[in-house]
Order: structure tokens, then sequence, then C-alpha cells
């Protein structure tokens, strides 16, 4: 498994706990009910932060903050700070931390002096907390991911209720405030559920353009989750901004079930929910002078907003099969446009390249300071690996919690 910071963040936050535990442990007695009350405190302490590093707000926040970081900075330094997406590592970390805790608590109050009540509660809540972090688990979540889904949405709803009744039967008026930023976090993006027109383009059987205008235009480029039925799938996909234009564009690609029917019968109108949540690339790219986007086939979607916007000189390699009867010429020259110089790389016409030579070719030839990639899980960890053994700044999507 290859290690990043990612995996690190997750190291951090359990060693936290440990240190925590081997300081205070020997304090902690379950007869006199001091280690009920603190892994109480404690798992509500990791759940709140598991809660809350994922709320957009906060995600927000994060990026454009590791976004004003200046180009005149020592490039080791922009290079940390732009590794900002690897913080779903504090999401999981905290949850496995949390989980831990909670067990730990059940254990408490089954052995020591607390009533029935906070036993039956304590071990139905610890049940359904391991139930969602197994189906969260990366091989569960790969091979069903709707799995996953629904026992984090409604699994996690009903988790929050039951820790409401432990936190009114024997919590403390700060943990009940916490409570309160929990519940108000995970209710704030279905305060903004909405349904709304769209139209969609199919250049080809293999992708659909869809287009929004209902009064929100995001910055530059963030994500958006979409849905033809709010309680069940989510999809979330890259926004493009048009410069001088309201409203945003998604591109869809078929690459499962979802998407192949979302193409083959579009609907007039879709479900959106919360804000838009800013993507890292668009606001972490600032902090270089110039950079190399290396992205394949439908990755031109994530990409496509920052290349527009023209932020940062830029130059694209884009892989691709048959770029115009997959996408349309409507795209392929609105690509072209804004990046005259790019390298599009048909694989119908030339196979498939050498993504880390070409993104290589591209960074000295341009004279960039860093790299960002944007495709399947494979090609992006083997080009953003081919470019840190060089000592190049490389980013892509990890996939995270």
């Amino acid at each position: 498994m290859r290690v990043i910071p990612y995996h690190r963040l997750i190291v951090l936050v359990l060693a936290v706990n440990a240190t925590v535990f081997a300081l205070d442990a020997g304090d902690w007695r379950i007869a006199d009910g001091s280690a009920l009350r603190a892994f109480g405190t404690l798992t509500l302490l990791n759940l709140a932060a598991a809660v809350l590093i994922r709320q957009q707000r906060v995600l927000n926040l994060l990026f454009d903050l590791a976004g004003r970081v200046s180009p005149s900075w020592p490039l080791k330094l922009r290079w940390a700070v732009s590794q900002v997406n690897h913080v779903g590592g504090i999401h999981v970390g905290a949850a496995l931390a949390g989980t831990a805790w909670l067990c730990a608590f059940t254990y408490a109050a089954a052995t020591g002096p607390g009533d029935t009540f906070t036993r039956v509660v304590a071990y139905a809540l610890a049940a359904l907390v391991l139930v969602i972090v197994l189906c969260a688990l990366p091989p569960v979540r790969a091979r069903a991911h709707n799995v996953f889904e629904n026992t984090h949405r409604f699994g996690g709803w009903s988790a929050v209720a039951l820790f409401w009744l432990l936190m009114v039967h024997v919590g403390e008026p700060w943990q009940i405030g916490v409570m309160i930023a929990v519940t108000a976090s995970i209710a704030a993006p279905w305060l903004h559920l909405r349904r709304v027109a769209v139209t969609v383009e199919r250049p080809s059987s293999h992708a659909a353009i869809v287009k929004f205008d209902y009064g929100v235009t995001p910055t530059v480029a963030s994500a958006v989750g979409i849905s033809v039925s709010p309680l069940r799938e989510w999809h979330p996909f890259a926004t493009v901004k048009t410069p001088g234009e309201s409203g945003y564009r998604l591109l869809v690609s078929r690459a499962g079930d979802w998407t192949a029917r979302f193409i083959d019968d579009p609907p007039s109108h879709v479900w959106v929910r919360g804000i838009p949540t800013a993507a890292p690339m668009a606001k972490v790219e600032t902090n270089y002078k110039r950079v190399i986007y290396v992205v394949t086939g439908s990755g031109i979607g994530p990409a496509l907003g920052q290349i527009l916007a023209q932020k940062v000189p830029a130059r694209l390699v884009w892989s691709v099969r048959s770029p115009r009867t997959t996408y349309g010429d409507a795209l392929v020259d609105e690509v072209q446009a804004a990046q005259p110089d790019a390298l599009i790389w048909d694989t119908t016409t030339h196979g498939k390249p050498d993504l880390v030579q070409l993104a290589r070719d591209a960074y000295r030839d341009f004279g960039a300071e860093a790299v960002f990639v944007v495709s399947n899980k494979a090609a992006t960890w083997r080009v953003v690996k081919g470019m840190e053994r060089l000592g190049i700044p490389a980013f892509g999507p990890i996939w995270d919690s």
C-alpha cells in the first residue's frame, strides 16, 4: 500500500488518542464511574471531529486557506500545504478512535454502576457504529458502494439520535452544545436540498454534459452531489464555470449503472444538496507560478474549470479516446481555445501513452512547478509517484473517506 499524507493523518489522530489513554488511564476507575465519564467524553469529541471535518463549509475554509500561500514561499512548504486534500484522514482516524472509545464506554456501562437505560443505549449505539465502520472499509466500499452510502447516511442519523438519548440522560451542558454542533453540521446540507431543472446534451453514448442555472454559480471549480432520488444514491461531480456566464456544467461519463442510466435516459430535473465544495486543486494551483494538468478521458471535466479560469499559466496534457467523437466538437474546441498548446493524445490513433513520460516532458518544457493529475486511481497514483520521485510536487484525487 502506498503511504500518503492521508494515512499519516489517520496515524496521527490515533496516536493522539493513544497518548491520552497512556497518560490518563491510571486515573480512570469503572467502579466510581470516572471511566464511564472519560470514555463518553472521548467518544463524543472524536465522533464530533469526524463529522465536522467533512462539513462543506469547513472544507471550503480549509481549502481556501491552503490556497492563500504565496508563490514566493519555499517549494517544499508550498508542497506540504497543498496536500490539504488528504484531510479526510482526520475523518477516518477520528471515526476509528471514537469507535474504540465507544466500545470502552459500553464495557464500562455494562460492568460499572451505570443504569439499565445507559447500558441498553450504549449496546445499541456500539453495534450500530461498528456496522457503519465495517461497511466503510475499502473492500466493502469498492464492491458495494450503495451499502456504504446507505449505512453511512441512515446508520449515521440513527447513531446521532441514540447519542442524543445518552446526552440528554447523562450529558453535561457543554456536551449538549457539541451535539448541537454535530447535528447542525449533518442537517445543513439537507436544509439546502432542492430539485432543479437541467439541460442535458449527449455528444455520444459515452458522455453527457449537464447544464445548471438555478441561481448558484460556483467559483472556478467545485464539486456538487446530484441525485435523481435524494434518499438513495448521490454522486459527486466537478463543476465547470464558464467565464461570464451564470450557472455551471457537469460532465457525466459512462462509468457504472447509475451513469449509464443517466446518459441513456437523461432526466429533466435532478436534486442537489448543500453548497458547492471547493475543489482542492483549483485552490492550491495558485500556490505555484506555472502548472501542468495531466488528465485522461473524462478527467477533463474536473480540470476544465481551472483551465478556463486561467488563474495560473498552465499546460494541458489530455490522453483521450476519439475526443471529438466522444465529447463533441464544442467541448474540444473550447479546450483548444483555452489551451492552444495543449497536447491532446488520441489513444485511438496513437495507443496508450506513457503518462509519466508525457508529464515529465511537459513539466520541463513549460518550466512548471507542479503537476496536477486527474485520471483513474491506478494512473493517478502512478503519475503522482513518478513525479514525486523526481522531486516534483504532484497532486491528484485520493478517493478518501
